[in-house]
């Protein structure tokens, strides 16, 4: 399997894309965790192939509610591919979402998402 995810932004621009592959033990660990981050930061219905698939964080921004149900069923959606998952919220004035995630070869990925 193959994912594109992009390093480097500064505040949502720039950054250079780099190719996330399965590792060489056959682990998908870091593909989908790159995966679950790009839906963090879609808006929802944004993706051209899964339109559950998004937060919606710019009705987030404006009506300050953070969008639990969505960031459950991004969860939900994602857990299948980890030992364990969490995502939880950080309060903060924009949408921001801190991912812990112990993968298969027991590594341990801890990430501050904005949206």
């Amino acid at each position: 399997m193959r994912i594109w995810g992009r390093t480097g932004q500064t505040n949502g621009k720039g950054g250079t894309w780099q190719v996330v592959t399965t590792d060489a033990n056959g682990f998908n660990d870091y593909l989908y965790a790159t995966n679950l981050i790009q839906v963090l930061k879609l808006n929802l219905g944004e993706s051209p192939f899964y339109n559950n698939w998004g937060i919606p964080a710019q009705q987030s921004v404006l009506t300050q509610l953070f969008p639990d149900y969505y960031t459950f069923q991004t969860q939900k959606q994602f857990r299948q591919y980890f030992v364990s998952l969490a995502v939880s919220k950080v309060a903060s004035p924009t949408p921001t979402y801190d991912i812990t995630a112990v993968t298969h070869s027991g590594t341990v990925i801890q990430e501050s998402i904005p949206a």
